[in-house]
């Protein structure tokens, strides 16, 4: 078997339901890529009475024949388990009638689990799918106390829609609901250390900020390649492991992919991210229903984040995109993917300099409990922003990676900053930093203190300016 990395929680929530004495329904779903089936594989190896994979729609390019496909690898699927004297079903109806013949023959009162793999995929338009797994679930499984049906999906906004807020036949029916995100910088770290890779810690979160620690992309890596090596094979040349994985991404996850695919490459284009309005002009995605039901999608399968601006109104929400992997994609893997050499030339250039500023915030953000414990502020309430305030003709504005925003009157301004070695402040930047902290003053309670937060790579280097920080937290921080 092999190891599973972190997921210790989630291990602990799955074997308690298989050992309960009831009917269970779990639902685990998250980003596609994210090792869903790798953990029920490895956890059920030999426990699962019956298992399926809908059929990806990335190979269905003829959309009429869609519902005969998923019910013709279905059909296989009930053979390939010992179903014997029936035809091939013409109805989801019919063919989740012979799952029950079939978990009958099987059945010999021990617990039974059944797993079906990305279940969004199997119900395509007027398919009826819906309709006839609400009768198995409710008409036939229910009736049992051995069952333990576990259903798996990508479509984070189709589970969410025909599960969580479903309002028919399975309103309230899921008994277990697991969402299984992306490794933390210290899970990846033991992924490497398990795999026998040997990264430093620096290299490690520029993976993370490339691949955003999906276990799917970092299985790519080879032990004995660096960094830019691995990067380079896995991204770039004629023959890349993951040659059209942002395409493939969105096709199989939405039904409106190229709208998804629109405002990913919007938002991409600024860091701190656009409103509503500006998303539609910029998208010619009319205002409505059909935009924010994107948008909501697109936020539910973490490709995005919706925040509001510290001190600014409800009316005021942004949309920034926050997957790392989405954001080195267009930058540059799309532009620049014939070129085999293209990480090993650039790695120390300025080409890059922008995007590991920004995705280096984008790592911290990711890993904002980690900051908080080494802040030793992990049992203090607080509340976390981002900050800008728009320049004019008679102020400069300014804009702050992280607040922290603290019950006990304490204010952390975190500033970010990916650098090869200890962060020299400068008489111009402790200006700037200064600038910073007056202007966020001015909107604080009179009683709250803004403590200046450092989180470098190495740390700041002691000098004339460095005494204006209060905290200085290095990338082991991340690691916590």
């Amino acid at each position: 078997m092999s190891k599973i990395i972190g997921r210790q929680n989630e291990i602990t929530e799955l074997e308690k339901l298989y050992y309960s004495d009831r009917t269970e329904l779990v639902v685990v779903y998250g980003r596609r890529r994210v090792g869903k089936t790798f953990l029920i594989k490895q956890i059920f190896k030999d426990k699962v009475k019956f298992q399926h994979t809908g059929v990806s729609p990335i190979d269905q390019e003829d959309e009429k024949n869609r519902l005969k496909t998923q019910l013709d690898s279905f059909y296989y699927s009930l053979l390939g388990h010992g179903l014997e004297g029936y035809k091939q079903p013409k109805t989801w109806m019919e063919a989740f009638y012979q799952l029950e013949q079939l978990l009958l023959k099987l059945d010999n009162g021990e617990r039974m689990v059944i797993f079906i793999d990305e279940l969004p995929w199997m119900d395509t338009p007027r398919s009826g799918f819906l309709s006839a797994f609400e009768s198995f679930w409710n008409g036939w499984c229910n009736g049992r106390d051995n069952i333990m049906l576990i259903v798996c999906g990508s479509a984070t906004s189709w589970i969410t829609g025909k599960f969580f807020k479903n309002k028919g036949g399975l309103y309230g029916r899921v008994t277990s609901e697991i969402k299984l995100s992306p490794f933390t910088l210290k899970e990846t770290e033991e992924y490497f250390d398990n795999e026998g890779i040997e990264l430093s810690r620096y290299d490690i979160v520029q993976s993370y900020m490339i691949f955003g620690g999906i276990p799917y992309y970092l299985s790519y890596f080879q032990k004995g390649l660096s960094l830019e090596r691995n990067v380079d094979r896995i991204l770039f040349g004629n023959r890349p492991k993951l040659k059209d994985e942002f395409n493939r991404l969105f096709k199989a996850i939405f039904t409106n992919a190229a709208d998804c695919k629109k405002i990913i490459r919007l938002l991409a284009t600024k860091h701190s991210g656009f409103s509503r309005e500006e998303i539609s002009t910029a998208t010619r995605i009319a205002l409505g229903g059909g935009l924010s039901d994107t948008l909501s999608a697109l936020a539910e399968s973490d490709f995005i984040i919706r925040y509001i601006p510290h001190g600014a109104s409800k009316n005021n929400e942004l949309y920034k995109l926050a997957d790392n992997f989405c954001l080195f994609w267009l930058k540059y893997v799309e532009p620049s993917q014939e070129n085999t050499d293209f990480m090993t030339d650039n790695i120390a250039s300025d080409v890059l300099k922008h995007w590991k500023g920004v995705a280096f915030e984008e790592v911290c953000w990711q890993h904002i409990p980690q900051i908080k414990r080494s802040l030793e502020i992990g049992g203090v309430k607080s509340r976390t922003f981002v900050w800008g305030l728009q320049g004019n003709d008679q102020a400069e504005g300014s804009q702050i990676d992280l607040i922290i925003e603290r019950n006990d009157n304490i204010v952390n301004l975190c500033e970010m900053k990916f650098v090869g070695e200890e962060y020299c402040i400068t008489k111009d930047e402790e200006l700037k930093l200064r600038h910073r902290i007056e202007t966020l003053k001015e909107t604080l309670k009179k009683r709250q203190v803004i403590h200046l937060t450092m989180v470098t790579t190495f740390g700041v280097a002691h000098g004339k300016h460095s005494g204006i920080v209060q905290k200085s937290l290095t990338i082991d921080n991340l690691f916590n």
